[in-house]
């Protein structure tokens, strides 16, 4: 394994039951995030996307298969250990945002340093929403912001712990397109800076990943 490679997804399968039958969600995925890398998932609604990031996240145990990140795997480490290793060095962005309606813009992105010690941790909080242009709803509820400022929100929060990978699903779904390209730039700079990140997406422009892999059917295809 290369020094520069961050997360490497093994072999990795995940099947539902329903109705008595055996869905595939993921089946034999094989991949590998470097630091500095951009990959962008494409594929329809369905073809198993969201499993695949679930399951490289430590929050869905694959079927089959092998889950490193930073040559740990993540998979057999105890729920406990998992789950602080996550903390430390994992991100998550999601469509739905996930923010806590009753605590502010602020608090939100100190979320992750309940489980994670971060210093300076208010400064660092304020830094990244001023740099997504929040610097004015700090005191504000979710309620009272637009789409795209949850979203970027959501984005701060996922930052705040400079996780080595950054996970994203669907994270511009909602959004218009200059609010899309605000959140594409922030992921692509992250990977500019020493990041890792890997993003999932049903439309979007192609160009501009350093990586483009897509998911049919649970299976991965180059694109």
């Amino acid at each position: 394994m290369t020094s520069d490679r961050i997360l490497e997804i093994q072999s990795v399968s995940k099947y539902y039951s329903r109705g008595g039958q055996q869905i595939t969600a993921v089946e034999n995925v094989s991949l590998e995030v470097e630091r500095m890398m951009f990959t962008l998932i494409r594929g329809p609604s369905g073809s198993g996307k969201t499993t695949l990031l679930l399951a490289a996240g430590g929050l869905m145990h694959p079927d089959r298969g092998k889950v490193l990140l930073r040559d740990q795997d993540i998979y057999a480490l105890s729920p406990n250990r998992r789950s602080a290793f996550r903390g430390r060095h994992i991100g998550f962005v999601f469509q739905q945002f996930y923010l806590v309606p009753y605590l502010t813009v602020l608090d939100n992105v100190k979320i992750p340093a309940m489980a994670v010690k971060i210093d300076s941790l208010e400064e660092r909080s304020v830094a990244l929403l001023e740099r997504f242009g929040l610097s004015e709803r700090l005191t504000h509820f979710p309620s009272e912001l637009s789409t795209g400022e949850r979203q970027r929100v959501a984005l701060a929060r996922a930052l705040i712990t400079q996780p080595a990978v950054l996970l994203a699903d669907e994270p511009t779904g909602n959004l218009d397109m200059d609010n899309e390209q605000i959140i594409v730039e922030c992921l692509r700079e992250y990977a500019r800076n020493g990041g890792a990140v890997l993003m999932a997406t049903h439309g979007l422009r192609t160009d501009g990943f350093d990586h483009v892999i897509t998911l049919d059917g649970g299976r991965l295809q180059e694109a």
